[in-house]
């Protein structure tokens, strides 16, 4: 894409440079030193330049540049954003998919930097249908070559009702020598600012005059297509050229030529049928006060419409407007042309959705046992609430069974050794991912996907991008979570906090300990001989407290099952939290964070497709 501000090679004429040329005969002056002399352009060029880029006057800047019109101001934001959005889009679409939006801003430059009082229009048609006589026709003068012979042009002729086209005609690359002026007539007066372009025929057979035509065609400011009775309908002109520029009809010009050729009411059916053609081309028609293409016929030979072609195009040079509108058609041309690239039709806007966040953090919360981290905090909670609130003679036997359990393990792995002794000892099985690394990407798909629904192809390819970049180390990530924080979670270092109540339990626990302690003893005493034999009441607080223990302890266990519960949704709530900002600082926030670019870039297209809508631009 070549530079959009680099334009120290092209050369200006601010309309100031003196013509001191002598006329030709015939009333034709050789316009061929605009521009030409080297020694005057070196002394002026940069100035001038600083003053076409800058929207200057021809003093030098001293006096404010006349302002923009509302049309002018918003192509200008239009082409602004069309610079944005192309900046915005070089990582994202390749060089050949943004080089005409590169080459409408490279054009929309080279024009506003050259003169705005100029309109250039071109004179364009097939072999034989006369343009070059409706050329000659306007300038009031032979200037284009004429006859039977074809191709009869050869190179764009330029003719130029006033001084300072230079700078557009080097833009055209059309040379000094096929520069030229009208005879000087009053008629001539009212196309004051307007570049009339002769080409070549676009049917010719050599390659060299069809290009000339093409490249001319992309930087004129309007174009008179000039047809005949025979060849209008020709598929070439319509196909090749009205159709796909379709959207300038503001700045088209068809005109059926030869009409004296037609008796009757011949013309007017040519023209009808004409006006078709357009229609079907996509081309929206000026008529009844539309803005859109003007069709009219005439006959360069006899004069026949010349002169209403000549006062339209007079008009519509005087309103100096038809260079904003062929770059606002430009912009149009390209916006359509991107449209695929930038909007998916039925859809909102891309985002992440609550439900999709939602799975997205259960799935990792699956993957790293939050729910069995929970699940063993809250064993844990309700194991110390059986030590706090269990009796004494449980206690004692759940310390004695903890002491014996480790020396049994030592017995069984010896035995185990023993048996296993002379034998090929097998392998241990490789350890198990903490995090199963499948439901990690598959939840990194998923909510990928959730994002890219509606979203274009190569934005959703560069969300996806970004997804996986970012659950590239995830699984490990969350490994460790598991391992440090879920471990932390299901064995906790310090004793979960006790609730209220547990004093008053291990208070009537120690209560019934002490009640069959003490009948014991009273027991014990009658059968010795101590005290007097009164078997029933020491048997009746013997059973009160060893049934008294057990109740108090399953009372406890009910209580402790809601505290335990939420002790246990508490684990499993910080693990979970672990693990989904670890997913939203890797997959969530970098997809947001491409999303985002994406609105960005998508409000900068709304902008510059704001125009490409109207119906004097496309038929839609």
């Amino acid at each position: 894409m070549t530079a959009l501000t680099d334009r120290t090679d092209d050369r200006w004429d601010d309309g100031l440079i003196a013509r001191s040329r002598p006329r030709a005969a015939g009333g034709i002056e050789e316009d061929g030193a605009d521009g030409a002399d080297g020694s005057e352009e070196d002394d002026i060029g940069d100035d001038a330049l600083v003053r076409a880029v800058s929207g200057a006057g021809s003093d030098g800047g001293k006096s404010p540049a006349p302002p923009l019109s509302p049309e002018a101001q918003a192509l200008r934001l239009r082409l602004d954003a069309l610079r944005q959005l192309v900046g915005l889009s070089r990582t994202r679409l390749d060089g050949k998919t943004l080089a005409e939006a590169g080459r409408v801003l490279d054009e929309a430059a080279a024009r506003r930097g050259l003169s705005p009082q100029h309109t250039v229009v071109a004179v364009a048609g097939a072999t034989g249908s006369g343009k070059s006589t409706l050329f000659n026709s306007l300038a009031g003068v032979q200037i284009s070559e004429t006859g039977l012979r074809r191709p009869t042009t050869a190179a764009p002729i330029a003719c130029s009702w006033s001084d300072g086209a230079a700078g557009l005609l080097d833009r055209l690359e059309i040379p000094g020598r096929l520069r030229r002026r009208p005879r000087e007539t009053s008629e001539a007066e009212a196309l004051r600012g307007m570049v009339l372009v002769d080409l070549p025929d676009l049917d010719s057979a050599v390659g060299a005059h069809r290009d000339h035509v093409d490249r001319v065609l992309a930087l004129v400011d309007a174009v008179v297509w000039v047809v005949d009775p025979e060849k209008y309908a020709d598929a070439v002109l319509h196909e090749r050229y009205l159709r796909p520029l379709a959207g300038h009809a503001e700045v088209t010009f068809v005109v059926l030529n030869q009409v004296d050729r037609l008796p009757g009411e011949a013309a007017d059916l040519v023209l009808d049928d004409l006006r078709r053609l357009l229609d079907d081309d996509g081309i929206a028609l000026g008529e009844h006060g539309e803005p859109g293409a003007t069709v009219l016929g005439l006959s360069a030979l006899t004069g026949e419409g010349v002169g209403e072609l000549r006062e339209l195009l007079g008009q519509f040079t005087q309103e100096r407007g038809a260079a904003t509108r062929r770059i606002s058609a430009d912009v149009d041309r390209a916006a359509v042309r991107l449209r695929p690239l930038y909007v998916a039709d039925g859809h909102a806007g891309p985002e992440i959705g609550e439900a999709a966040r939602a799975e997205f953090e259960d799935r990792l919360a699956e993957a790293v046992g939050a729910y069995a981290a929970g699940l063993a905090a809250e064993r844990a909670w309700r194991r110390n609430a059986g030590k706090a609130c269990g009796t004494p003679w449980l206690r004692l036997w759940r310390w004695y069974e903890s002491r014996r359990a480790p020396r049994s393990l030592a017995g069984l792995a010896a035995l185990a050794a023993i048996g296993n002794r002379g034998q090929t000892v097998a392998q241990a099985p490789v350890e198990e991912e903490v995090t199963a690394r499948q439901r990690v990407e598959q939840a990194v798909r998923a909510v990928a996907d959730e994002a890219v629904a509606g979203l274009p192809e190569p934005w959703a390819q560069a969300v996806r991008e970004t997804a996986v970049r970012g659950a590239d180390r995830l699984p490990e990530a969350l490994d460790e979570i598991a391992v440090t924080l879920g471990a932390a979670v299901a064995v906790p270092t310090a004793k979960p906090p006790r609730p209220t109540w547990w004093p008053a339990a291990v208070l009537g626990q120690a209560a019934m300990t002490l009640v069959q302690i003490y009948g014991g003893l009273w027991l014990v005493g009658q059968i010795v001989g101590v005290l007097e034999p009164k078997l029933l009441p020491p048997v009746l607080l013997m059973v009160a407290g060893i049934i008294g223990g057990p109740l108090v302890e399953w009372a406890c266990s009910i209580a402790a099952r809601g505290p335990a519960r939420r002790y246990g949704q508490d684990a499993e709530r910080r693990l979970r939290q672990a693990a989904a900002g670890c997913g939203r600082a890797r997959v969530l926030e970098p997809v947001a964070a491409e999303l985002l670019r994406y609105r960005e870039v998508r409000e900068q297209y709304a902008t510059v497709a704001a125009g490409g809508s109207r119906l004097s631009t496309t038929r839609q």
